[in-house]
């Protein structure tokens, strides 16, 4: 028997609610729990412990890939307590594991600080493509997850579509009909998943990443066809998703793009997660950009240099920047300041709005 369980392991993250398990030979497993990456007490982990802790949850057939190809990635449930998404890897001739942890209940969208109300009409829309960007382990997935449950519990005429890579939340059947394809499971590639939604019958298709051209043309042509399109990119920004997409493409093609991003694009919503000052956990910090006719004439005629002073002003549409977000958690409390510096996009302009805080803090205070 090794150093380590992974059954004791997988049970101390669900008890100090922590996101991601590393094990690595050569020290300790860690977890990191609100951003922090700490050691578990006890011995480093042998070669034959990463081994053991991976062939304990690992199948066959992962195993195999990962001796042949260098890493497997899959879900994995711990009972009916947890589900983790797993990366299985070699690392200097060893066996490495990462687990993150998938929450099994679903948050709503005021909790992951969302206006409702936006919300329920971006996807409530028609037809098109809303983006949800940020990060690994920015939250895109929990979003995705209550934006997709919303359409499930009030639709009782859709069909939705998720294919992942794994299958992270599991959905059932509500008022929508829910059917959840996993790549290399159910299905060979992103792209083969989205040629045969077309022919399922759905109204809404969840891509869970929006991985290279294929990909990206085929959820282009969904949305323009008559289905609502949910995907994901690894952009910081609404304003970055757009030039991703287009610059995904030959240069020759990019016009084209263009049009039909114009067209078919309702939202992005950009997000981070940054510590919180007031108490222990994680906040998500919001860029949202929707679909206006400003916005599409700029993404149309290439100047998507000027969509973040679109955001600045459309308030009244529901569009934020991250750096207004940042700001507006600042002046509530809940994040610190150096926080604000440091993962803001215009530090200049966010410095002045910073001091302006501060100034009317103390002023506050003066008078109380």
């Amino acid at each position: 028997m090794g150093t380590y369980q992974m059954s004791d392991l997988l049970q101390l993250m669900v008890s100090e609610g922590a996101a991601d398990l590393h094990v690595r030979v050569g020290i300790p497993p860690c977890i990191r729990a609100h951003g922090v990456l700490e050691r578990v007490q006890g011995p480093p982990c042998a070669p034959e412990d990463t081994e053991e802790l991976m062939t304990s949850i690992t199948s066959e057939d992962n195993i195999q890939q990962v001796r042949t190809k260098g890493g497997a990635d899959f879900g994995f449930a711990f009972g009916e307590i947890a589900r983790f998404r797993v990366s299985a890897f070699k690392e200097r001739g060893n066996f490495a594991l990462v687990l993150r942890q998938i929450p099994t209940k679903l948050l709503t969208i005021e909790q992951i600080g969302l206006s409702p109300t936006l919300v329920d009409e971006l996807i409530h829309k028609p037809r098109g493509m809303i983006l949800v960007t940020g990060p690994t382990g920015s939250g895109k997935s929990t979003t995705l997850a209550s934006m997709v449950n919303i359409i499930n519990e009030t639709s009782d005429h859709a069909h939705i579509i998720t294919v992942e890579d794994p299958i992270e939340f599991y959905h059932k059947h509500k008022k929508a009909v829910i059917t959840q394809r996993e790549v290399h499971i159910d299905v060979p590639s992103f792209a083969e998943a989205l040629r045969r939604a077309l022919r399922q019958d759905p109204e809404v298709i969840l891509v869970g990443e929006l991985r290279d051209l294929e990909t990206i043309d085929a959820a282009l042509t969904a949305a323009e066809t008559g289905h609502v399109v949910f995907g994901t990119l690894h952009t910081n920004s609404a304003a970055k998703t757009i030039d991703r997409i287009i610059n995904a493409f030959p240069i020759n093609a990019q016009e084209t793009v263009r049009i039909q991003l114009s067209t078919a694009l309702v939202a992005v919503v950009a997000q981070i997660l940054v510590p919180t000052s007031d108490k222990p956990g994680r906040l998500a910090i919001h860029d949202i950009m929707v679909m206006t006719n400003s916005i599409s004439a700029l993404i149309r005629d290439n100047k998507t240099f000027r969509l973040m002073s679109e955001q600045q002003t459309g308030a009244k549409f529901g569009m934020k920047t991250l750096d207004q977000g940042l700001v507006d958690w600042y002046i509530k409390g809940r994040i610190a300041r150096d926080t604000v510096i440091n993962r803001c996009i215009d530090s200049q302009a966010i410095l002045g709005k910073v001091q302006e805080a501060d100034a009317a803090k103390e002023a506050a205070a003066e008078e109380k």
